[in-house]
């Protein structure tokens, strides 16, 4: 059993996103498709399963740093916004998506809320086996 820090970001999002999709709590909302990611990008995204990839993404990013909140992931997502004549400046992403995504991921009961000094969420035994399965 190989950690999944060894395998390549990109491809193995690719197999947890399909993974994700065959789990009916990981329904893309309706609302989804009309909502812009960031305050940074001028439109919503146009990619096909973005959805999933997101939420592959996401959980990637838990299982690697352990105990995650929404603010960090919204930063983490951020981009620079473009401001016409001024300079660029970095923006977090919007946090709604991030945050309906995570409430699946405990609905599915692939994480918890995170109890101690720092707050967050954090993955379940059952979420660990699930993406330690996907390869």
């Amino acid at each position: 059993m190989t950690d999944i820090r060894q395998i390549e970001a990109g491809k193995y999002n690719k197999l947890l996103a399909e993974a994700l999709k065959e789990l009916p709590s990981f329904e893309s909302p309706e609302w989804a498709d009309y909502v812009k990611t960031s305050p940074g990008k001028k439109r919503p995204t146009i990619e096909e399963d973005f959805w999933h990839k997101r939420a592959a993404s996401i959980l990637r990013q838990i299982y690697i740093n352990e105990i995650v909140g929404v603010g960090r992931l919204r930063t983490r997502y951020g981009s620079k916004k473009n401001r016409g004549g001024k300079p660029s400046r970095f923006v977090k992403s919007g946090g709604k998506i991030i945050r309906t995504i995570l409430q699946q991921a405990e609905k599915e009961e692939f994480l918890e809320k995170a109890e101690g000094k720092k707050s967050g969420r954090k993955l379940t035994d059952k979420g660990k086996k699930f993406m330690e399965e996907v390869k």
